[in-house]
């Protein structure tokens, strides 16, 4: 990777763990600045330090993603502290199996648009004038190959995801002829705390630094869709041609997401 300016920065929610906290390191091993948001942000805050990054280098900003009003603020004291980042990447995302039979189920499904949709659109929100007036930047949202097609049991995380595909696609023409660009990341499989609770195959799975290494240069080579890795795109295009009743037999008796424990 190209060592950056000094100057730029990175701004990454979910940045705790799995894939945030990866792209944190590819990003500041090539010498960005960083704002990192997480809901534990005393945990990423000891991480960070852990890693020798001092103030200058690193900052830590606690924020509840799906709280718009928290992400919001974070975001502002990032441009108030750090100035407007280079690069956004709105990482935060949960995972939940549910089952629409179930009434709880309809709060886990409120719950995962809240993050996964509300949550990404807020994060954009405070940087998408500053980057305009700027006539240059980066949003990318983090979707997933589960938008391709919905899988029983993952309604509610498939249709979040298929939305930020859609949502990142609207802003990119939105936004055409800025300077500002919206990349949309689509991951496969990824050894991350999301997906280690699954009870079924995951092909092609890579683990968080691999895929980080991917994306960075997918975000530096200013593509707008990148499935990571490309095989799964592959296999997932080839799903979505399948006629819908071959799909449906492909998937009877498969494992679904677990639901949410009851509380």
């Amino acid at each position: 990777m190209t060592p950056a300016p000094a100057a730029s920065l990175v701004f990454i929610t979910g940045a705790s763990s799995g894939i945030g906290q990866a792209l944190a390191q590819r990003y500041a091993q090539a010498g960005w600045r960083l704002a990192l948001v997480a809901r534990r942000a005393a945990a990423l805050g000891a991480w960070a330090q852990a890693q020798g990054w001092g103030p200058e280098r690193c900052q830590v900003y606690g924020a509840d993603v799906c709280v718009t009003d928290e992400i919001i603020g974070a975001a502002q004291a990032c441009l108030a502290r750090q100035g407007v980042p280079d690069v956004v990447v709105a990482n935060a995302g949960i995972s939940i199996g549910m089952d629409s039979a179930e009434r709880a189920d309809l709060e886990v499904m409120a719950r995962i648009f809240a993050t996964n949709n509300l949550g990404l659109a807020a994060t954009f929100h405070p940087f998408i004038e500053p980057m305009r007036q700027r006539g240059r930047g980066a949003l990318v949202g983090i979707a997933s190959v589960a938008a391709i097609r919905g899988l029983p049991g993952h309604g509610a995380y498939c249709a979040s995801k298929a939305a930020v595909v859609s949502y990142c696609e609207s802003l990119r023409g939105e936004l055409r002829g800025s300077g500002v660009r919206v990349l949309t990341l689509v991951p496969g499989y990824v050894d991350t705390p999301l997906t280690r609770g699954n009870r079924y195959p995951m092909p092609f799975m890579l683990s968080p630094d691999a895929f980080a290494a991917r994306a960075v240069r997918a975000i530096a080579a200013g593509a707008s869709y990148r499935v990571i890795p490309w095989p799964m795109g592959v296999a997932a295009k080839l799903l979505r041609l399948l006629p819908n009743a071959l799909f449906d037999r492909l998937l009877a008796g498969r494992p679904r997401k677990a639901r949410q424990a009851p509380s």
